[in-house]
């Protein structure tokens, strides 16, 4: 049996993660990660005080050692900063990948291991194997609703070797049917939404409390003006609402279809194949992060350009800089840079990378 810390989140999937470790006879303790607490009054619902009484009620009852660790400064440098740094420079990071990464996964495993403890547990959808010498393997989850693997795509070796996913193997309704088994007081309790420990709190009001609205136009792609955007920051490639631009042909949407920094114009066209810089077919990926074997010993796997996506058959060609050539064989909707390419064989995720530029066509 193992020395585990499970990342207790104060919802239900990481309470029956800790449940399912207790009654398989793990030596258990719990934490919650206090990263932010929302002192700045940014608009929206930041619940840490309930979700840490949730967990410690939890921790409670599976009657094990509860801690609250802050992380609030990790956090702010890791995620925060460079989540703004990022939209600043006009790229769109994935702070929830970068999370698993750098925090629960990166600090938070680093203060599990200094402790003695060999694993750190979250309730991710993910199944995890270990092979016979020591490396991991994580496989897509048991529940292809709730499959989360794609946001492991930047573990490395070693975090995935420490990593454990006891829910990942179950279906999301077996997961409440198992907290009500526990009589855990979240067994009810709403999946959270939102960015990754804010609660909810939106994108936009979260970065117009940085970031100061920079006015430009709203142009369709022959240059015509159609109206104002507060901020280019403020939108994403693909983007059908909230662009303030209202469509004057029945059952067709503008979308948002590329920046012009240069002039700060945002570009809006129809959503379709047709519209120029909506879809693209090759991508340049960096960043790169490998579970096992190096990624550019692959030439043909499935890559999955965003979370709720398909993973898309693609080719790669390892580049000199270290970074590959993604060629899918399909185009693919609104890839934008900054984004993450999770990377699978199958149903095995073999990790991933940031998507630093796209094109419609080969070169």
């Amino acid at each position: 049996m193992a020395k585990v810390l499970v990342g207790l989140s104060g919802g239900v999937d990481s309470a029956v993660a800790a449940a399912l470790l207790v009654e398989q006879g793990h030596d258990v303790t719990a934490a919650y990660m206090k990263n932010w607490i929302n002192e700045e009054g940014i608009p929206g619902d930041c619940p840490w005080q309930r979700d840490i009484e949730d967990a410690h009620a939890v921790a409670g009852i599976l009657g094990i050692e509860f801690r609250v660790i802050d992380l609030m400064d990790s956090y702010r440098s890791r995620i925060v900063d460079s989540l703004i740094d990022g939209y600043r420079c006009g790229i769109t990071p994935n702070p929830d990948v970068w999370c698993n990464r750098e925090m629960k996964f990166g600090v938070f495993l680093d203060y599990a291991l200094s402790q003695g403890f060999e694993h750190v547990a979250t309730g991710h959808y993910a199944r995890h194997r270990t092979l016979a010498d020591g490396s991991a393997v994580i496989l897509r989850g048991a529940d292809p609703n709730k499959d989360q693997s794609y946001f492991l795509a930047l573990l490395t070796r070693h975090q995935a070797q420490h990593a454990l996913f006891p829910t990942g193997e179950m279906l999301k309704p077996d997961v409440r049917e198992v907290a009500r088994r526990f009589l855990l007081p979240v067994a009810e309790k709403k999946d959270s939404q939102g960015i990754c420990f804010l609660g909810q709190v939106k994108m936009t009001d979260f970065l117009r409390h940085y970031v100061p609205d920079s006015p430009g136009e709203i142009v369709d792609l022959s240059g015509k003006i159609l109206g104002q955007h507060r901020g280019l920051h403020l939108h994403t490639l693909g983007q059908r609402k909230g662009h303030g631009v209202a469509s004057p042909r029945e059952g067709m949407a503008y979308v948002v279809v590329g920046k012009d920094r240069a002039h700060n114009r945002l570009i809006v066209g129809w959503d379709t194949p047709e519209s120029e810089g909506l879809y693209a077919r090759v991508c340049t990926v960096g960043t790169l992060s490998s579970l096992n074997e190096p990624l550019d010993s692959f030439s043909l796997l499935d890559a999955q350009p965003r979370y709720r996506s398909k993973a898309e058959p693609a080719t790669l060609v390892p580049l000199p800089d270290g970074k590959l050539r993604l060629e899918f064989r399909q185009p693919q909707r609104a890839i934008a840079p900054g984004q993450i390419c999770a990377f699978y064989d199958g149903g095995r995720l073999l990790g991933g990378g940031v998507f630093e530029s796209a094109s419609e066509g080969l070169d």
